[in-house]
């Protein structure tokens, strides 16, 4: 369902529509999925967009485990980590990372091209990832 605007007032929390977006990224790169992600979640894709609304959509990603990167990264990228305690800084690879947290890699891409505001957490509440294609969405896509 679209909603059209007859005038140019502004949108209210009451009239956001949210839809459920699937997208598989299995022999996909990274850089190049995660933009879009970060687009559905914000709803800029949307005709009725408002910066100081949160009007995203829901985004399931399936099949992280398939995520590649582009170039040397597979090797040399690394994740920074730190405790808060005195040598509490930690370095993941990308490829140790896939391995043993693959959802990790697209939430923290997301989260890093999100913007860095009050509607950032129900913005991520809204990403859902899975590193295999069995999820309990299904239901959702069923059109």
């Amino acid at each position: 369902m679209v909603h059209v605007l007859k005038s140019t007032r502004p949108i209210t929390e009451k009239e956001i529509n949210r839809e459920w977006h699937l997208i598989d990224v299995n022999g996909k790169v990274v850089g190049r999925e995660v933009p879009r992600i970060v687009e559905l979640l914000q709803g800029k894709h949307k005709v009725t967009y408002a910066p100081y609304l949160d009007m995203g959509d829901n985004v399931v990603v399936i099949n992280v485990k398939g995520v590649k990167m582009t170039g040397k990264k597979e090797q040399e990228k690394e994740y920074l980590y730190y405790s808060g305690y005195q040598g509490g800084q930690k370095t993941v690879t990308f490829k140790r990372m896939k391995i043993e947290k693959p959802g990790e890699i697209i939430r923290h891409a997301v989260t890093g091209m999100l913007p860095k505001n009050k509607l950032r957490d129900k913005r991520l509440a809204r990403l859902h990832v899975y590193e295999g294609d069995v999820h309990p969405f299904a239901d959702k896509f069923s059109k």
